[in-house]
């Protein structure tokens, strides 16, 4: 049986099916048949609220199984480590996957309906696995966003990869293989 992974959408219009489609394309063909990849249209891509998003993540934490791996670009990682640390599916999680998510506090970006949050390590599920990627050429999200994550997730392993914009050129194989180890 496929080991489930879900991938949370970054914001802006025309994101999930003009940009965001492409990582999850990326992922799907590192992956192969092993694993089989959810794509759920988040609400309002293109004005995202916290709790729009969080409403139709908690609803897909409910169809998850134990092992499931979660990934999330932008906007759609920064949420989701957000609703994670408020309220983890009951599923066992496999591992955790942030791709170039803005951090929001103190160093990085301002938000209006999602707190900060300077200590995720005690509020995300004890043994989960947090992999942290951000290319070095992002024009949208600065990488010092890296590594603030780094410091309110100290287990988390960050990959910073040369050349890589928001996102990371359309290619998951870094993503696919620590995936693959974590399995």
């Amino acid at each position: 049986m496929a080991k489930q992974v879900l991938f949370v959408q970054g914001a802006g219009e025309g994101t999930h099916d003009c940009w965001d489609s492409k990582l999850v394309a990326s992922l799907e063909r590192e992956l192969g048949k092993s694993h089989a990849v959810r794509y759920p249209r988040m609400p309002g891509e293109d004005n995202p609220g916290y709790s729009a998003w969080k409403a139709a993540l908690l609803k897909e934490f409910g169809s998850l199984e134990d092992g499931a791996i979660l990934v999330g670009h932008s906007i759609g990682g920064t949420i989701l480590i957000h609703v994670l640390a408020a309220q983890p599916p009951k599923a066992r999680l496999g591992g955790l996957f942030l791709i170039a998510a803005p951090f929001i506090g103190e160093g990085g970006w301002p938000s209006d309906d999602i707190d900060d949050c300077k200590d995720f390590s005690e509020r995300l599920l004890p043994g989960v696995p947090v992999y942290l990627y951000h290319g070095t050429d992002d024009a949208e999200v600065p990488t010092a966003h890296v590594r603030l994550y780094a410091k309110a997730i100290p287990h988390a392993v960050v990959r910073t990869l040369e050349r890589g914009d928001h996102q990371l050129n359309n290619d998951m194989s870094d993503v696919a293989r620590d995936i693959r180890s974590v399995a």
